[in-house]
């Protein structure tokens, strides 16, 4: 069993890797155009949070050291991705990046750390961060849900990467896998959230991959983004 855990574990980490490559392609295009046009930066910035508390649990828990490692790499992923955000995005969405990074990623994150390393120990330490991260998880999950919701009003999936969606999809499979063999609840309930999302986002995709929408159907949907800004 611990030999069947690790090889899922290290099909995990490959996925993950690729779930964090996975807007390379988008992010080409914002610095090819100069601009992030309609593209939301909660998804990085909550993903940025997710790898670091992700990295934390695996360096506290015995025997995470995979959830560790992977997560190391995409605290370092999604750093870039804000950072070209942050110099690519108009200034009311700019601002709005950078108080998010200050209150998720640099805020919270500190807390989070701060209380539990001086607060907890032992078990109840694991389990503190595991809950935080759960929920974090969670929310990077959902966060293309504004992106689906924009793809059934233009039905256009130009907003709503496919290999972003894909790789979300197999992830969340095969960490929620990883975690019934490991008997981790903390990984188990977001990544099979994750999955069930995924796959969701997949079913839009395959409906209106081959749809062609309006100008003004287009400027609807990108107008009801907007104002969720």
């Amino acid at each position: 069993m611990e030999e069947l855990s690790f090889i899922v574990g290290v099909i995990g980490n490959v996925i993950s890797v690729l779930v964090f490559l996975s807007p390379v392609g988008t992010f080409w295009r914002i610095v090819k155009n100069g601009s992030t046009e309609d593209f939301e930066s909660l998804p990085y910035v909550c993903t940025l949070l997710s790898s670091s508390l992700w990295t934390y649990y695996g360096i506290t828990k015995p025997g995470a050291y995979l959830v560790a490692t992977v997560n190391g790499f995409g605290i370092l992923a999604e750093a870039v991705y804000v950072v070209l955000f942050l110099i690519y995005a108009p200034r009311k969405m700019r601002v709005k990046t950078g108080i998010l990074v200050g209150i998720l990623n640099v805020g919270f994150l500190a807390a989070a750390i701060l209380v539990t390393h001086l607060a907890l120990e032992g078990d109840t330490r694991i389990d503190a961060i595991g809950f935080m991260c759960a929920g974090l998880n969670i929310i990077m999950y959902g966060s293309p849900l504004a992106a689906m919701k924009t793809v059934v009003t233009s039905k256009s999936v130009e907003y709503m990467p496919f290999f972003l969606s894909f790789f979300l999809f197999l992830n969340g499979g095969i960490w929620a896998f990883y975690a019934l063999l490991e008997h981790d609840i903390f990984l188990g309930v977001p990544n099979g959230i994750g999955f069930l999302l995924g796959t969701a986002q997949l079913i839009l995709y395959a409906i209106f991959r081959k749809a062609r929408p309006s100008n003004d159907t287009i400027s609807q949907g990108l107008l009801e983004q907007g104002f969720q800004k």
